[in-house]
């Protein structure tokens, strides 16, 4: 078993993540029983620039062995439906002078998982043949848009489909103590039980 993430130096973390991202256990999901091929990328929220720019050279990396990887950032995602929405204007521009938890309210209702959010992911996986899909972005829009709820819908259309999410905090899986999302390390995001921690997985 790979060590615990916090115990590992950033580029084993990313040695791991070539091989076992570029293996064809992992693209063909065996080893899997009947679960989701979702996969958690937990990693310390302090090392969040070193693991972007080390998601741009896995991309790379897949890419010159001949995968194809669809890169989606929550944010830039959010961005775009605020934007074709027409009020990313008015949100920047008010954002200073209203109450969170309006804003809050504003945003989960524009955002909604379900209803917005992941049906953008669907047309975009539909766009294209992929066979990788890698999601970022997790901790710029919490808590607008919590992991969780993602998870939760993206079955809906990318159930086939090998999904990675990168996760800024702790991942913690285990048939005594469950399954628990823990945003930075800190704040309790909710239990998800049906993806796999990738640094568990060996190929």
């Amino acid at each position: 078993m790979a060590p615990a993430p916090a115990e590992s130096t950033p580029k084993r973390r990313f040695d791991h993540l070539v091989k076992v991202i570029s293996s064809e256990r992992f693209l063909s999901m065996r080893g899997l029983g009947k679960e989701l091929p979702f996969f958690i990328c937990p990693f310390p929220a302090e090392d969040a620039v070193e693991m972007r720019r080390q998601q741009s050279q896995l991309i790379n990396q897949l890419s010159n062995r001949g995968l194809s990887v669809l890169q989606l950032d929550l944010y830039d995602l959010a961005i775009e439906m605020l934007t074709e929405r027409g009020i990313w204007t008015e949100v920047l521009a008010t954002e200073a002078g209203v109450a969170k938890e309006e804003l809050k309210d504003l945003l989960q209702g524009v955002l909604d998982p379900e209803k917005h959010l992941v049906p953008l992911i669907g047309q975009k996986i539909a766009s294209g043949r992929f066979d990788v899909l890698i999601i970022s972005g997790v901790g710029e829009v919490f808590p607008f848009i919590r992991s969780h709820n993602v998870l939760n819908n993206l079955q809906r259309v990318a159930g086939r489909l090998p999904t990675v999410m990168f996760f800024p905090g702790t991942y913690t899986h285990g048939l005594a103590t469950g399954a628990s999302l823990d945003l930075f390390g800190r704040l309790h995001d909710d239990k998800y039980y049906r993806a796999f921690n990738i640094f568990h997985y060996e190929v």
